[in-house]
Parts: C-alpha cells; sequence; structure tokens
C-alpha cells in the first residue's frame, strides 16, 4: 500500500507552479493545482466532507497595510497605541499568518479560506477589505484573483468562509454579497444538502464555490451556505499539547451528517506571548518551532464521517502542509482495497 500511496503522489505533483533556477522544488512550488481533478475515481462520489481537504488560517493575510488606519476589529486601546507608526510595524508582524497569495495558496492545494471583512474608516465608496488588526486587499481584487484559478482548473471546489464582519451595514453586505454573484456567476453552489456535495455531482453542475456567510443575510441568496453548516472550534491556546487534546476532543463531537468540519490547527497568541517576542512576530515565535509537531499530528489523521475534513494552518508552506492533508484521502482508497481482499 505505501508503493502506492508514493506513486499516486508522484502522479499528482508531477509538476511545478513556479519553477526556480535550481530545478529544486521546495513547499511553495510543489503543484498541487488540479488534486481534486486527480483524486481516484472511487473518491469522486464520496460527500466532501468525508474528504480531507488542506485549508489555511487568516487566508488573506499574506499582506497589510501598516499605514492603513487600525482596523475596527481592534480595541480602542490599540487604536490609540497605533497612533506610533513603530506600534503599527510590530502589529504587522503579528497581523500576517500566511506568506503566500490566493493564487500561490490555490495552486499549492489549499481549497478551504478563512476569510474577515470590513468596511474602512472615512471610505465614502463602501468598498470591503479583508481584515487582521490591519486593512488587507479589496476584497473584490481577491476574488477574482481566485475566480482566474478556478477557470483555468474547472474540476477543483473551493469553500469561502466569511466568518467575521466589521463595521458592515446592509448597504456594505448587499454590496460584498453583489461582488461575489459578480466574480463567480455560474460557479457559486447552490445550499442544500451536505451530503449530496460530491466532487461528481459538483462537476456535472459546473459548481466550483462555496460560500459560507455568518450572519442572517444568507437567508436571502440560494448560493450562501449558512454558518452552522461549517463549525469551525477554536483552541485559543499556545500550546501544542492542548491544541491537539482539543482537535482529538472536537473530532470526537463532530456531527456525522449535516455540516462540514474545520480543524483548526492553529496556535493563538495570548498577550503575554506577544510582550516576550514583540519583534519576532507570529512566525518565528510561535509559528516556525510548532507546525513540525502539528503536522505529525495531521500525519496519524483519517478522512471520513468522524475523521478530519478540512484542516487549517498558519504559514501553509513553511511545511509540507497541504500535500500531507491531501495524502490522507489515500487511505480511504485503501480501506476499499482491502475490503475488495
Amino acid at each position: 500500500m505505501l508503493a502506492v500511496r508514493t506513486v499516486r503522489r508522484k502522479l499528482r505533483m508531477g509538476t511545478i507552479c513556479s519553477p526556480n533556477p535550481s530545478g529544486t522544488k521546495t513547499s511553495a512550488e510543489v503543484c498541487n493545482a488540479d488534486w481534486m481533478a486527480s483524486l481516484s475515481p472511487h473518491l469522486h462520489n464520496v460527500p466532501l466532507s468525508n474528504l480531507a481537504i488542506p485549508g489555511s488560517h487568516d487566508s488573506f493575510s499574506y499582506w497589510v497595510d501598516e499605514k492603513s488606519p487600525v482596523g475596527p476589529d481592534q480595541t480602542p486601546a490599540i487604536k490609540r497605541l497605533a497612533r506610533i507608526s513603530l506600534v503599527k510595524k510590530l502589529m504587522k508582524k503579528w497581523s500576517v499568518t500566511q506568506n503566500l497569495t490566493f493564487r500561490e495558496q490555490l495552486e499549492a492545494g489549499i481549497r478551504y479560506f478563512d476569510l474577515r471583512v470590513s468596511s474602512k474608516p472615512g471610505d465614502t465608496d463602501q468598498e470591503i477589505y479583508f481584515i487582521h488588526g490591519l486593512f488587507g486587499i479589496k476584497v473584490w481584487d481577491g476574488l477574482m484573483e481566485i475566480d482566474s484559478f478556478l477557470t483555468q482548473h474547472p474540476q477543483e471546489i473551493i469553500f469561502l468562509d466569511f466568518n467575521h464582519f466589521y463595521a458592515m451595514d446592509e448597504a456594505h453586505h448587499k454590496r460584498l454579497i453583489l461582488q461575489i454573484q459578480e466574480a463567480f456567476g455560474n460557479k457559486l453552489c447552490s445550499a442544500c444538502s451536505v451530503e449530496s456535495m460530491t466532487l461528481q455531482t459538483l462537476w456535472e453542475k459546473k459548481w466550483q464555490v462555496l460560500i459560507f456567510y455568518h450572519c442572517p443575510f444568507y437567508k436571502q441568496y440560494p448560493f450562501l451556505w449558512p454558518g452552522k453548516k461549517i463549525p469551525a472550534p477554536w483552541a485559543n491556546t499556545t500550546s501544542v499539547r492542548k491544541l491537539i487534546l482539543f482537535l482529538e476532543t472536537t473530532l470526537s463531537e463532530r456531527a456525522p451528517q449535516g455540516s462540514f468540519h474545520v480543524s483548526q490547527a492553529i496556535l493563538t497568541p495570548q498577550a503575554k506571548t506577544i510582550a516576550r517576542g514583540l519583534v519576532g512576530g507570529l512566525k518565528n515565535t510561535l509559528v516556525h518551532r510548532n507546525l513540525p509537531a502539528i503536522l505529525d499530528w495531521v500525519k496519524t489523521q483519517k478522512p471520513g464521517a468522524m475523521g478530519v475534513n478540512i484542516i487549517t494552518s498558519d504559514f501553509v508552506d513553511l511545511v509540507d502542509f497541504a500535500t500531507t492533508v491531501i495524502e490522507l484521502n489515500d487511505l480511504l482508497q485503501e480501506d476499499r482495497d482491502l475490503t475488495k481482499c
């Protein structure tokens, strides 16, 4: 079985999205751009809720604007401190949770995107931006980047999880939803039974985008899925041991039907963490040294109705995260082969 999995991996990863002069493949360059299309035919009719799918945490935060106002997701005390230019530079070190752009994440195999959005103080055009402490790129620009990839890879399916909204009134929500419609059009998947969402079904309907909208406005649009259909329990800890215990516990409590499930394999800095590693930032202080241990936990998992589904990480390029998650789907094929025997 190990030999079969190795062959599958080589077939799936036979190209490099962004070749470098040395000809070697780094974790950021290994191309999983068509991994869903490359899955075994047996898995085409398995509900997406039973597959292992790699995702990113604060997916848009590969770039934040330290020259912009501090976001409305921050406390008044932070906003006052941020009047000092150095404070914003330090905030940036703790706001950035990814290195790769949307396109690069998609090419690496990421299919779930954790999205937080906000209007910007002083803007009169009702523009919507991604936000994590500081403002990121315009949501419209991100959606267009994603749509361009999907057009070139028509069998890849993505999850866009709009789970935090800041400083947004009804007009802002309508603008955002209109942008989603304009960006993806017929690629948008209607909200229906989770168990009916298989690759085969989506391919037949030419649907590629599942939008989850954690706000009552979802009731007004057939292509918006309610946030309760994609729970993402949060450990809120700096301890790898506590994180893994939390992930195991929440997986054991996962509903076997009716929803997807996000395992947030992330560590969250506390105030004292930031104070101790103020200049180092999130990546150097917390993520870099702990991510290999978290990846070891991922390697022990198995997808299925009561197993892992979507797994998210910070800085998905620092280790072979996406490929490790994708390869868990080979275990479903191995179960089928054993049953045949």
